[in-house]
């Protein structure tokens, strides 16, 4: 909690947290967004963006348009549940709620509810590489997950400087690294996922001013990328703009 409030400091200041890179984001376009979206996972396929929202009574899955942030289709989660991160694999939907230790599956295409899993301790992001569904609780430990079961296979410990890192919130898997909004910061960690190492950060500072926001739960959170065109769109919880910043360099 120290380390980040040193963060949040040091951006204030102008000042980057040496050793590890700070750059800040680089706007390429931005598109409108629903502001009554408490946005809480994102994801790219197939054209168009699909995004998680929450709030008991409020939770949802939907497919957005990019360019309008229309809403193409929707499946409303149990007002019983406070709905929480989602990624896609093969043909399904994967999506977690918040305290409830219960998660849902979904058919891409129809939006229809397959099945559910449970898991020990809360929910609150999930992201994807070739081999794994990687899972993100609040704690500085990500979970590597089985696709097929929802096991865990391994869990990794996220580190800034040899210190555990709180919050990890929204995730996404980007050229071998995995991109994390911290909540309540206006920082995306750059996370190796092997050593749980972080390499970098992302300053969306900028990207909360211009969307206009303000209160405690206005905060960056929801990452997706497009690895096919390169490129990486962010918003944040009630936003009205979602953006396309620059690919972390060197990316």
């Amino acid at each position: 909690m120290r380390r980040l409030a040193l963060l949040g400091l040091l951006l204030l200041t102008g000042q980057a947290p040496a050793p590890l890179p700070l750059e800040p984001a680089k706007v390429i376009a931005h598109f409108p967004h629903d502001p009554g979206a408490y946005t809480e996972g994102l994801f790219y396929r197939d054209g168009d963006l699909y995004e998680s929202t929450g709030l008991e009574g409020r939770s949802s899955i939907r497919r957005v348009d990019i360019k309008t942030g229309t809403v193409h289709q929707k499946a409303t989660i149990s007002p019983a549940y406070f709905g929480e991160g989602i990624v896609d694999w093969g043909d399904q939907i994967i999506s977690l709620t918040w305290q409830n230790g219960v998660g849902f599956r979904w058919s891409v295409k129809s939006f229809k509810r397959l099945g559910s899993f449970r898991y020990p301790g809360e929910g609150w992001a999930l992201t994807k590489d070739a081999h794994d569904i990687i899972m993100s609780d609040g704690t500085p430990v990500l979970r590597f997950l089985d696709p097929r079961t929802l096991k865990v296979r391994k869990r990794v410990t996220v580190t800034v400087d040899g210190n555990p890192l709180e919050r990890i919130n929204e995730l996404e898997y980007v050229d071998g690294e995995v991109l994390a909004n911290i909540w309540q910061t206006q920082l995306i960690a750059r996370i190796d996922p092997a050593s749980g190492h972080v390499v970098g950060w992302i300053d969306v500072s900028a990207l909360t001013r211009q969307a206009g926001v303000s209160g405690a739960d206005s905060v960056p959170n929801g990452i997706a990328w497009d690895a096919k065109g390169r490129r990486l769109f962010v918003t944040g919880k009630n936003w009205p703009l979602m953006f396309q910043i620059a690919p972390p360099k060197g990316k």
